[in-house]
């Protein structure tokens, strides 16, 4: 009998060398949370106080905060894994970033700054770069060859560079 193994997008020539979870900021956790209950509960009121005609408005806001969590559930995290030959940068599902480290021309740390990338989630920088962050805090800046640089938030900017320095040499 063959087993089946289920690959994952690493290669097994490629050892992980770093991996880190980079959580939702906790004042945007707040906010997504105090919007969808409040959302939430004037659904339960409009459907409760008003005549049955409009009970399709309480249903129409129970079904934007159940998107609104949702949304948040999908990118409440960033997630980055290093090997020795790519990056890896996951936001949500449906967002995913590999990055051979010999593209990679340099990585410095920077801060993900609202005046720049005008708030979270994936972002395009006013100085034309694409951004994965969680939050105004610290982050890495890539810049490539061609195309456009990549920020992304991280809670060890240092120590993404220096083994991303190590290992592209």
């Amino acid at each position: 009998m063959i087993k089946k193994i289920k690959e994952n997008k690493i290669q097994k020539n490629d050892a992980i060398v770093y991996t880190e979870w980079v959580p939702l900021g906790k004042f945007v956790k707040i906010l997504i949370l105090f919007v969808s209950l409040l959302i939430l509960s004037l659904g339960i009121i409009i459907s409760a106080l008003i005549h049955k005609e409009f009970a399709f408005i309480g249903i129409i806001l129970g079904v934007v905060s159940l998107l609104i969590f949702l949304m948040y559930w999908n990118y409440r995290g960033l997630k980055i894994t290093l090997t020795s030959n790519k990056l890896e940068v996951a936001y949500g599902i449906f967002n995913h970033k590999e990055i051979p480290l010999k593209k990679i021309t340099s990585c410095d740390i920077t801060k993900a700054c609202f005046r720049t990338y005008g708030g979270i989630g994936i972002r395009f920088g006013l100085d034309g770069s694409w951004a994965y962050n969680t939050d105004f805090g610290e982050a890495v800046k890539l810049t490539f060859q061609y195309g456009r640089s990549f920020v992304f938030s991280t809670k060890n900017p240092q120590k993404i560079c220096n083994l991303i320095h190590e290992l592209s040499n």
